[in-house]
């Protein structure tokens, strides 16, 4: 059971590893049946901005709170999708992880920081 949440993103991310689709988004499990589109939405973050509009319709200060980030870069609901395929691109680029180094205080879970 451990091993589905990497297997999953291993496989959205585009390796080829032998799977059922049954535990994927777009999976129907009355009709037995796999909606690729659906699964594609999703990975490609229509929730998020499905979540973005009806928050920033119905309640602007939790809308500012919890998209403050996205909103300090200029990131709007329109922009999820091709903000998360140029992530997708890059990473396709080159997979190798690299760090970025923090400034700040040294903290309990960071003594290191510098």
């Amino acid at each position: 059971q451990h091993l589905r949440c990497p297997q999953g993103c291993s496989v959205d991310g585009g390796l080829d590893i032998p799977h059922k689709c049954k535990r994927f988004p777009g999976y129907n499990a009355e009709e037995k049946s796999y909606d690729a589109d659906a699964h594609r939405a999703r990975i490609f973050g229509s929730h998020v901005s499905s979540w973005m509009d009806e928050l920033e319709e119905k309640d602007q200060a939790l809308y500012q709170r919890q998209f403050s980030a996205y909103v300090a870069a200029g990131i709007t609901s329109e922009d999820i999708e091709g903000m998360y395929e140029r992530v997708h691109a890059a990473i396709r680029a080159n997979p190798q992880r690299t760090t970025v180094a923090k400034e700040g205080k040294p903290n309990s879970f960071n003594p290191e920081r510098s």
